[in-house]
């Protein structure tokens, strides 16, 4: 089913997963993205100058502004966030605010709209712990020890996804949740490990691993994520779920995918270790049947082909 013909309503629109799908979306829709710009993916690009495309800057800490900029949307799609690891421990309070107050704004602002059609508020892997194997939207949350700065971002998350199923048992809004796992892909900003390790490959640098490197993950392609992003809005039985959303056929170490890495680029960089300075996920992988049997999805894109397409990407950066 095409989305057309909607007002649809992004924050953190300009980031790496939302400038995405304004990009998948824009021909056929009016956009309204809202960032106040933290992390910006989309400066300098064309898309900025689409005529379907409203950019507003602002914080989704300020309920007036978020009311006002999402007058008259029929789909929101809420990606901003406080991320990555090194932010989230240097800011914990902002990292709570804007994930638990911010998120709490979107969905207060989304309740009071005449046609909403749907509300996608992005959680995170991170909820499950340290240690999640074949995780199920079902399987018990975790939000560790308190005073560990790592966790405030998956507390964060986690306090969004109950308010929006919350609004949705109370109020009827519909709204519906997606975990991300490990998203990678072209035009990725911040702190991606694997956007790091292709950049750096290309570079023929050093590549760092915090600890040992036997932290194990499953790597989604941006263009899957994106997919089952669109899934969720279109499928009526998502509303009032929550989805897994990644892909368990790119299952490695951290170590093994530095050295994937290296050799799917036929790079000349150096794997080295550093000591963490933080709490770690240790083992990260998804049950991903609920989001396949209800919303059609499934990750298409294998490692090895998301990191050429990645590189690419960057190689074409770098001339």
């Amino acid at each position: 089913m095409m989305i057309t013909n909607k007002k649809i309503f992004i924050t953190g629109g300009a980031g790496f997963i939302g400038s995405t799908i304004v990009k998948k979306l824009i021909d056929d829709n009016e956009i309204v993205i809202f960032d106040n710009l933290s992390r910006n993916a989309i400066k300098n690009d064309p898309i900025l100058n689409h005529p379907n495309l409203q950019f507003i800057e602002g914080d989704v800490l300020d309920f007036a502004k978020v009311k006002v900029a999402m007058k008259e949307s029929e789909i929101i799609i809420h990606c901003a966030a406080i991320a990555g690891i090194d932010t989230v421990v240097l800011r914990p309070v902002s990292t709570m605010e804007v994930n638990m107050l911010g998120s709490a704004n979107v969905l207060r602002a989304a309740n009071n709209l005449q046609n909403c059609e749907r509300v996608v508020c992005f959680s995170t892997s991170e909820v499950f712990g340290s240690h999640a194997y074949n995780s199920a939207e079902s399987d018990q949350t975790v939000i560790g020890s308190i005073g560990e700065a790592r966790w405030t971002y998956a507390v964060g998350k986690l306090a969004e996804e109950h308010l929006a199923i919350a609004y949705y048992n109370q109020f009827k809004l519909p709204a519906t949740v997606l975990r991300p796992f490990n998203i990678y892909g072209p035009g990725q900003v911040g702190e991606g490990a694997l956007s790091i390790f292709i950049q750096r490959a290309l570079k023929n640098q050093k590549i760092e691993i915090h600890g040992d490197g036997s932290q194990i993950r499953a790597w989604l392609y941006i263009d899957d994520m994106v997919d089952g992003v669109l899934k969720s809005i279109t499928e009526k039985k998502a509303i009032g779920e929550s989805f897994n959303i990644g892909n368990k056929r790119t299952i490695t170490t951290i170590y093994g995918l530095a050295n994937t890495v290296v050799r799917v680029l036929n790079s000349k960089s150096e794997i080295v270790f550093t000591n963490k300075h933080f709490a770690d996920i240790e083992l990260r992988i998804p049950s991903v049947e609920k989001a396949k049997e209800i919303l059609g999805f499934e990750a298409k894109i294998d490692l090895e082909e998301g990191i050429k397409r990645t590189a690419q990407f960057y190689e074409g950066r770098m001339k």
